[in-house]
């Protein structure tokens, strides 16, 4: 539970850490950070060449250059440390850059020797297939070996039975009592057969090959998807720079990302607010936005919108134009009617009435469902019942993207935590509405006075 009676920060605080300013940086903005948390969070987003203030959200380009802010009396370092200092980092330079060789090399050989092994795995693979031709074909011609064996008997047979028939009508059709005489005795008993009754053996079936040839490439699948995934998070968790501070223990050792504290306050909380709006471009035929697409309202008359591939077509939802990724991101709303509110990826279907396009049900969407009966939290078909959830017509959603969480308050006198979803983000996140009666997005400071928090 976060509750707004928690003590307010002191005032030299980093919005970042929500902790003291620690050798404190002003960005072109006016804004001040500790300069290790501004530089490890702009550090994110090297590869858009767009940085932005986590307050105010105002964008620089190219990243500015980040300096300690200096005290008034500023000591005078001699040139004689200035150039040690030089010598050093130079030498960090060279082997900085003999290590990325090194790097790169053990990634060419890595990717050289998986090649290989991938090609050794494609020949046992077409080892395989032929050794399951050549099975099929030596079962097939022993068949056909054995079937025209049974043909070719079979068809004398017949030819006998044909000419012992032509030899029962003849002493039929004759009036020589002495010749019928002479020739009943070996014509009236019966022919012996000279072949059996050939049938197919239900039990066989190449058909077995088949099934066999498919559970050993759904085995093969199944083993190469449990060590990929394996590899993969090893890889992704695994940072490949290892950042020391030069100011304290460089002995320390810390990762690439830093550890920001967990905001614990309402106050804490809109820190990270940012501002939203609904995209007309999502909104479904029966929606209504106003207030300049700060709100939306169900009409029971159909709105002819021009048609877009990302309309939703079947269910009354509507996405925010805000893409979210990367960090940390508050925003509010509230509600009347049934309602469901969360985030998902711009990639969730748009056409049809169906699981794919509903928010909440399939793997593109995590939401939390509002009713006056009760609230459910819902992922990929997924439902869980919150019976002790406590109720409110304003919800918080909190998003922390770096932590692969997402979590939803109830918000009045007090903040409560309804629900909290944990889950592995690898596209940007956008807001998600599902629309009863209507959907207001909360104007929010992230500097709120006492007032503003009633």
């Amino acid at each position: 539970m976060a509750d707004s009676n928690f003590p307010l920060p002191p005032e030299d605080y980093c919005s970042l850490c929500v902790e003291a300013l620690r050798d404190p940086a002003t960005i072109p903005c006016g804004d001040t950070y500790c300069l290790e948390c501004i530089k490890i969070y702009w550090d994110q987003f090297d590869h858009m060449g767009v940085y932005s203030c986590p307050q105010c959200r105002a964008t620089f380009t190219p990243r500015p250059m980040l300096r300690r802010n200096l005290p008034d009396k500023v000591l005078v370092v001699t040139q004689s440390e200035v150039q040690h200092i030089i010598q050093e980092r130079m030498k960090e330079l060279q082997e900085l850059k003999h290590n990325v060789d090194v790097l790169k090399s053990g990634a060419q050989r890595a990717q050289a020797e998986s090649d290989k092994t991938f090609h050794e795995m494609l020949q046992a693979v077409e080892r395989w297939k032929a050794e399951i031709h050549q099975m099929i074909m030596a079962n097939i011609q022993a068949a056909m070996s054995q079937a025209e064996g049974y043909v070719d008997r079979l068809q004398q047979e017949i030819l006998e039975l044909q000419r012992r028939d032509a030899e029962l009508r003849q002493i039929l059709e004759t009036e020589d009592n002495i010749h019928f005489l002479q020739n009943f005795p070996t014509l009236c008993i019966p022919p012996e057969a000279m072949v059996p009754k050939v049938l197919i053996n239900p039990q066989f079936s190449f058909g077995e090959i088949c099934k066999t040839a498919t559970e050993m490439k759904e085995h093969l699948d199944d083993i190469c998807k449990k060590e990929m995934s394996k590899m993969s998070k090893t890889v992704s968790e695994t940072p490949v720079y290892i950042l020391l501070p030069r100011n304290g223990d460089e002995r320390l050792k810390v990762p690439s990302r830093i550890v920001f504290q967990e905001p614990q306050s309402r106050t804490d909380f809109l820190k990270y607010s940012c501002k939203m709006s609904f995209n007309p471009n999502t909104v479904y035929k029966e929606l209504v936005l106003s207030d300049g697409n700060q709100r939306v309202t169900r009409k029971k008359t159909v709105q002819f919108y021009p048609d877009h591939p990302e309309r939703f077509e079947g269910f009354c939802q509507v996405l925010c134009k805000e893409p979210l990724t990367g960090f940390r991101f508050y925003w509010e709303a509230e509600w009347s009617g049934e309602f469901s509110i969360g985030v998902a990826y711009k990639s969730i279907s748009r056409k049809g009435k169906n699981s794919h396009s509903l928010l909440g049900y399939n793997d593109k969407s995590w939401i939390i469902l509002c009713s006056d009966s009760g609230y459910s939290a819902w992922h990929n078909k997924v439902e869980r019942d919150l019976p002790e959830a406590p109720k409110a017509t304003r919800i918080g959603v909190y998003l922390d993207y770096a932590g692969n969480t997402v979590a939803y308050y109830s918000i009045s006198k007090t903040m409560e935590l309804i629900h909290r979803f944990k889950a592995k983000f690898n596209e940007p996140l956008y807001a998600g509405f599902g629309v009863g009666s209507s959907v207001t997005l909360c104007q929010l400071k992230q500097n709120p006075t006492p007032e503003d928090l009633l």
